[in-house]
């Protein structure tokens, strides 16, 4: 097709391509490009080749570029949007729109876009410009699943000093009635799917889903108004089971553990008005309060195995009082005695003469005093005073996580987490082909049920091994910044080691302790 000819050139389309003929010389680049201006459809793509054949002019066809279609369109890789280039003056489009905006309808049919076109008029045209005529509906994912339980109160010593006396008060236990909310889920929701401008469907991304961790054995889930809805089987307390919400069982105390009640041994948790009295001894799976204002007084025994342990008032030992917590301690004041905690040592005024030993130790640090004895931590001990006037030996140290034993029983864990995930992917495929089985027997009906008691069982043991793996964890990345602080006064006497590195203080100190390039900072 001849689209030019002059005495100077023929410039013509042959399929795609566009080649020009050069009679004469003497027509200049620019005047050339009045002719690309002038016809849009021309797209040049070999301008030394333009250049020579209109300085030469040896009549030969010389191809110079591409002959572009009246309407592109081109669609995104994602197939979310397309666009459209008008290859025609910007006179041909206003004169010729309702013919144009046909031909736009017919390109965009052949490249089958159909969904999310809008019109565009012709005043939004721009000669060789691409315009958005498409746009698909991205996909809404779907919302993750929203997990809420019943706050447990945190176990955080209240101290007050209003110039008489000092309270050391705790919200430690939360009793629950049975059928009571604990928690629940909303449930992840698919989302809304998308279409592309072709009108293909994008699936959404369905929400993410996970466990609500709740024991079994004192719980129960139901479906309620689309939730999934926890309540405790049992009236007793709440408590956290390595992560897992769990009601224990409640024995509470009215009065005092002695000659009345003689020793207690107990599943559960314990609560004692009063007091433990001297030679005696309280024993507990979960949590122990004791809150009689007078404290414990030569008690033999008071020993968590799982939970904490409160006592509102001190503990006079007498020497011979243990005081021992899988979890924390929290107590008023101690002399003379023996606690030993899996977590945290928290006094509220001071320690006299005392062995303490935890992961952290903390007395009050406005005026909490350590005086005597020996506190030995795996990451901080924390007081406001050390020792006293007299210069009675008091020994503060840091005996810092092994991290190689503790990596060493995360490898263990972590070979035990994956046992019980591949014996929880059997039993759901055995569960898998019970299901399909139209009548069960009485042998199959049995099986199922050991089956799903095994699931259930395992699925808690799981989320335990998961808990307690990322318990050490974070012990090994607190690892390397133990520290000793006195806020007020460290007396001579004062005994400070951390690792192998250690200090017998000859005068007053106050400050953080801590080894910096190996060595105290002293």
């Amino acid at each position: 097709m001849t689209i030019i000819h002059n005495d100077y050139f023929a410039l013509e389309s042959k399929g795609d391509k566009v080649l020009i003929q050069v009679l004469q010389s003497g027509f200049s680049l620019k005047q050339f490009d009045m002719i690309l201006r002038s016809h849009p459809r021309i797209k040049l793509t070999n301008f030394s080749s333009l250049k020579n054949a209109l300085e030469q002019a040896n009549e030969q066809w010389i191809e110079i570029g591409l002959w572009l279609p009246t309407i592109e369109v081109d669609i995104a890789k994602d197939k979310m949007s397309a666009t459209v280039t008008i290859y025609e003056t910007l006179n041909v489009i206003m004169r010729e729109e309702e013919a144009l905006q046909a031909q736009i309808t017919q390109a965009l049919q052949q490249s089958n876009v159909v969904f999310g076109v809008k019109p565009v008029p012709a005043a939004m045209i721009v000669p060789g410009k691409a315009v958005l005529i498409a746009r698909g509906a991205e996909p809404i994912d779907g919302e993750d699943a929203k997990i809420t339980y019943l706050p447990k109160p945190e176990r955080k010593p209240v101290i007050k000093a209003d110039g008489k006396a000092d309270y050391y008060e705790m919200n430690f236990i939360t009793e629950i009635r049975e059928g009571s909310w604990l928690g629940e889920k909303i449930l992840a929701t698919d989302g809304t799917a998308g279409t592309n401008v072709l009108g293909q469907t994008i699936p959404a991304k369905k929400g993410r889903d996970f466990p609500i961790r709740y024991d079994k054995k004192s719980s129960y889930e139901e479906e309620e108004q689309g939730k999934i809805v926890i309540r405790s089987k049992i009236s007793g307390i709440l408590t956290d089971d390595k992560g897992m919400i769990k009601v224990s069982h409640h024995l509470p105390i009215a009065g005092d553990v002695g000659v009345e009640t003689g020793n207690l041994q107990f599943d559960g948790t314990i609560t004692i008005r009063g007091t433990v009295t001297a030679g005696f001894r309280v024993i507990a799976k979960g949590d122990i309060s004791i809150e009689g204002a007078n404290g414990v007084s030569g008690a033999e025994l008071i020993k968590s195995l799982e939970g904490d342990i409160y006592i509102r008032g001190g503990i006079f030992g007498l020497g011979k009082t243990k005081i021992e917590a899988g979890g924390s301690i929290f107590v008023k004041h101690v002399n003379e005695a023996h606690l030993e905690a899996g977590e945290e040592i928290n006094i509220g005024v001071y320690a006299v003469g005392s062995n303490l030993r935890a992961h952290t130790i903390m007395v009050d640090e406005r005026k909490g005093k350590l005086m005597g004895g020996e506190a030995i931590a795996k990451s901080s001990i924390t007081t406001a005073i050390s020792g006293n006037h007299l210069e009675r030996r008091t020994n503060l140290i840091i005996d810092s996580v092994n991290k190689q034993e503790v990596y060493s029983e995360i490898q263990q864990r972590a070979q035990a987490f994956k046992d019980n995930q591949q014996r929880i992917t059997e039993l759901e495929r055995m569960l898998a082909k019970l299901e399909q089985v139209a009548q069960l027997d009485s042998k199959q009906q049995v099986l199922r049920q050991q089956l799903q008691e095994q699931h259930v069982a395992l699925l808690d043991a799981l989320m335990r091994e998961d808990f307690e793996i990322k318990e050490m964890m974070e012990k090994v990345r607190q690892s390397g910044k133990e520290e000793i602080l006195v806020t007020k006064q460290a007396h001579p006497g004062t005994y400070i080691q951390i690792g192998k590195k250690s200090s017998l203080f000859t005068k007053e100190r106050k400050g953080r302790f801590k080894l910096e390039f190996g060595e105290l900072n002293v």
